[in-house]
Parts: structure tokens; sequence; C-alpha cells
């Protein structure tokens, strides 16, 4: 019991948690719940859980911004291995905070998780040589239902930390690098998503 602290509202939005697990360290290493559905519903959080998801990237990838149209997604992430900037941006319809983004460090080190409820995109930069990124999706995958936004639009504003770059007008990854010189790299797909407003 009482294995989570939980951060309701994160960033001002409805729907957002930081979730801090208890962690019980000793000489050994350390031990903690990665997730306890108990523990969750005490706090008010009784989603339910039907796919479980991991990926590995390399320094500078950066995955996003995506949502599921139809039948979108919560998830629940975390980093296993390296760090990453998770960012989420409110997309639901007449949201009070309709755009408005939050962004949080998620890393190997501070173990903290980030629930996103459905109707939001969702992206982030891998800042460590290497990634591990796990979530739990409150709804399957449904090929051809993916949508996305730019991860660099300016009407959202997101503050990609050691990036740098021009905005040119596109999601392009092109001439965009992190502070060390490590070139920005996307996938064509997320090359090609338009802006808020062109979405929706």
């Amino acid at each position: 019991m009482g294995q989570i602290k939980v951060e309701k509202k994160a960033g001002g939005i409805d729907g957002l948690c930081v979730i801090e697990p208890l962690v019980h360290n000793d000489a050994r290493g350390y031990f903690m719940e990665t997730y306890n559905q108990r523990d969750m519903e005490q706090a008010g959080l009784a989603m339910q859980f039907v796919q479980d998801n991991q990926s590995c990237s390399c320094k500078g990838v950066l995955r996003g911004l995506h949502f599921q149209k139809k039948f979108p997604q919560g998830k629940l992430i975390r980093v296993i291995k390296g760090s990453v900037y998770d960012v989420s941006v409110d997309v639901r319809t007449g949201s009070k905070t309709f755009g408005k983004w939050f962004g949080i460090n998620l890393t190997e080190e501070n173990k903290k998780q980030l629930y996103i409820p459905e109707g939001f995109a969702h992206g982030f930069l891998v800042l460590s040589d290497v990634a591990e990124f796990c979530y739990k999706c409150t709804d399957f995958y449904c090929p051809g239902d993916e949508g996305g936004i730019a991860w660099n639009d300016p009407e959202i504003g997101i503050a990609w930390p050691q990036l740098t770059g021009k905005y040119p007008g596109s999601a392009c990854a092109e001439n965009y690098q992190l502070t060390d010189g490590t070139p920005l790299i996307l996938s064509e797909k997320d090359q090609n998503w338009k802006q808020l407003k062109d979405t929706f």
C-alpha cells in the first residue's frame, strides 16, 4: 500500500499526472513496484490497460507528436534506460487548455512516470546515448488511425531542451541538432505532420 506519489494536473492541465514510485534501495541495488492497480485506484486513477509497448532509440531521435483519432489511447510512460524529454499536448476538443503542452525529463535515475490520458498528442526527444522507453496503453494500436502534429509547431511553442535550429516552415529535421552537434533524427512520417491549426 502507498507505493506511489501522484502529482495531478501536471503543468496545470487536467488529466496529466506525474507518478513517483517508492524506491527501496539497499547495498544490492533497488526494488520498486512499477504498477499497482490498487494504489492507482486509491489515487483516483481507474484506467484499465490492454497493451504494453517498449522502444529503444539513439541520441537525437525525436518521436512524435502522435495520437490516435478514433481510438485514443491513455498512456502510462516510463524510461528504463537513459533519459528523454517527454512532451504531451492537449488536443481535446473544447478543453480549456487545448494546445497547451507539458514537458518532463524521464530518466532511469529519477524513475518518474507520466500518465497521459486520452485526447493528447505525445512525443519525446532522446537526450542520452541510448534510451529504452516503456508504456502501457488503455486501447490497442489501430493501424491507419494514427494522427500527428508537427513537433516544432511555433503555435504550440515546445521548448525542447538541448535542441538548436530555426523553424523552416515545416516539421523537417534538417538544420536542427543538439547542442553537442548530434543531428536531430525523425522518421519521414514525423517530418510531414502539419501544424495544430491545420490538423484540428
